[in-house]
């Protein structure tokens, strides 16, 4: 994958995807401080810049300290100061950074903004956030998965919620790697008719099966793992009032859970509303593994890192 962008997992083989995996495993297993000294420090000399157009906590941190613990360098460049768009133009700013540094991540409103970028810079570009793919995010969660359920081809995720980004690159991950997904939204805010098609069209490669939903009991039956994100993500303010009276009969509380698997396992990508699209009992219950995504988000981007700037470990 060396030299390589990652804007989304449909431009992934199921065989990148595993690769990222076995690598972010790899990482994990040496342990958080003893990583950087595990693979001699593989990224020293490389510099890794990162733009914001949207708050970020995880995104930030945990791109910043995987590539400081993987030896390399790195800058962040502030919105306020690079006013990408405004300032100066996209390929402007591509052109640029790739004379400087050897990688750009970078969390923007606008998907055609990474494309650009990606156009513009002859060094990988890795998507952050996007309004339509989050697939450092998707890695992190099939990692956690992988953790808590073994194989997952086979096994169902039912995501309750806004049909958007995470969703979108939920559905590509099961496209890709065979496992069932149920997706439960309002009709208004089910994922884009051209995701699902792309999403069918590499589950029937996969074996995976997806169904679109508007019964949010129906899509958490039999699930073994139960998924929800914000009802308002960070864009979309102006929708909130309609939002808020739309989607709390999607919320994953105690009594949707019920439905799910005895065994089944709650996942939230972060931040999360407590008492909206998820309550307190259950995102700080025995059956979330909330934080651990969390924590994988940090394995998983260096397993990015490694593999886009040299190949993976050595």
């Amino acid at each position: 994958m060396q030299g390589r962008d990652l804007l989304t997992l449909a431009d992934l083989s199921a065989t990148d995807i595993h690769r990222l995996l076995a690598t972010a495993k790899t990482l994990k297993s040496a342990g958080v401080k003893a990583a950087a000294a595990a693979v001699s420090q593989p990224l020293a000399g490389y510099t890794l810049a990162m733009i914001f157009e949207k708050p970020s906590l995880r995104t930030r941190a945990t791109f910043a300290i995987g590539m400081q613990q993987l030896g390399g360098q790195v800058v962040d460049l502030q919105a306020e100061h690079l006013q990408m768009g405004v300032r100066e133009t996209v390929p402007d700013v591509a052109r640029n950074l790739e004379r400087w540094v050897d990688v750009i991540m970078a969390r923007v409103f606008e998907h055609a903004t990474l494309e650009v970028l990606a156009e513009h810079a002859a060094i990988p570009i890795v998507n952050g956030l996007s309004d339509y793919t989050h697939p450092c995010q998707i890695l992190a969660d099939i990692l956690t998965m992988q953790e808590h359920k073994g194989n997952l081809a086979g096994r169902k995720l039912a995501y309750v919620g806004d049909g958007y980004n995470v969703a979108n690159s939920l559905l590509f991950g099961a496209g890709k790697l065979g496992y069932h997904m149920a997706v439960g939204c309002p009709e208004a805010y089910l994922p884009p008719e051209h995701v699902v098609a792309r999403a069918r069209g590499l589950a029937a490669e996969s074996g995976a099966t997806l169904e679109l939903l508007s019964d949010p009991i129906a899509t958490v039956r039999d699930a073994d793992v139960v998924y929800t994100d914000s009802w308002i993500s960070m864009g979309l303010e102006a929708e909130a009032a309609e939002r808020e009276r739309v989607f709390p009969p999607y919320q994953v509380n105690a009594e949707l859970l019920r439905h799910a698997r005895p065994d089944a396992i709650v996942m939230h990508c972060l931040p999360a509303h407590r008492g909206m699209e998820i309550t307190d009992d259950v995102m700080d219950g025995p059956q979330s593994v909330v934080f651990d995504q969390a924590e994988n988000r940090l394995h998983a981007q260096k397993a990015v890192l490694l593999e886009l700037l040299t190949g993976g470990c050595n």
